[in-house]
């Protein structure tokens, strides 16, 4: 994972609720253990016409979504099953962060553990980013802010591991790591301990 401290792009919308995890990658997606290359498949149901062409219906396909590394989702983005390679397709597609309403609590812990950033909004702050595609924003990870063009500033809550792991790049095993030398401390001081108990009894 690399560190991720801010994000500066145009958003693409989907205003759409209940995009779920199947609608994000289809299951028949999910036999591989690898994130590389599953961008290809992320919306393929509905990116991709019946003939393998693109569908010029879908948002995300105009031009004018291009490049974009901020998703705004309809409310109740990411129900359904859970499933890893959601965030994983998302991630190889491009998309750096992911701003609704309401986020589905399992698709949101598994974004924000491979490093896709996952924020949720009031309603009102919703209704304008969707009302507005192709906004460029500025997301501000330490500082749980997300700047407009018009000097407007939008906070969001992020759990502090969570943080933590994106500024850092870094996952759960990395965060263990990182901390190794103090378990290696800790460790020796407690079977010193242990040492100095069974001697004295």
């Amino acid at each position: 994972m690399k560190p991720l401290t801010v994000i500066h792009s145009r958003t693409a919308c989907l205003p759409f609720e209940n995009i779920d995890t199947d609608r994000i990658i289809p299951a028949r997606f999910l036999t591989t253990t690898s994130r590389a290359g599953l961008g290809r498949h992320a919306f393929n149901d509905w990116r991709y016409r019946e003939d393998g062409s693109d569908n010029p219906d879908f948002p995300l396909n105009r031009p004018e979504a291009a490049g974009c590394r901020i998703l705004v989702a309809g409310r109740n983005f990411g129900c359904g099953s859970s499933r890893e390679h959601a965030p994983w397709a998302l991630l190889d597609f491009g998309i750096e962060a992911v701003i609704s309403s309401e986020i589905a609590d399992i698709f949101r812990s598994n974004a924000l553990k491979n490093g896709l950033l996952t924020i949720v909004v009031a309603e009102d702050e919703h209704r304008q980013l969707l009302a507005d595609p192709g906004i460029e924003l500025v997301i501000d990870i330490g500082a749980g802010t997300i700047s407009r063009p018009d000097g407007a500033v939008i906070h969001f809550d992020l759990d502090r591991f969570a943080r933590h792991c994106l500024l850092n790049g870094v996952d759960q095993l990395g965060f263990l790591l990182e901390a190794e030398p103090e378990i290696s401390t800790w460790e020796q001081q407690h079977a010193t301990h242990s040492t100095s108990m069974e001697s004295a009894t």
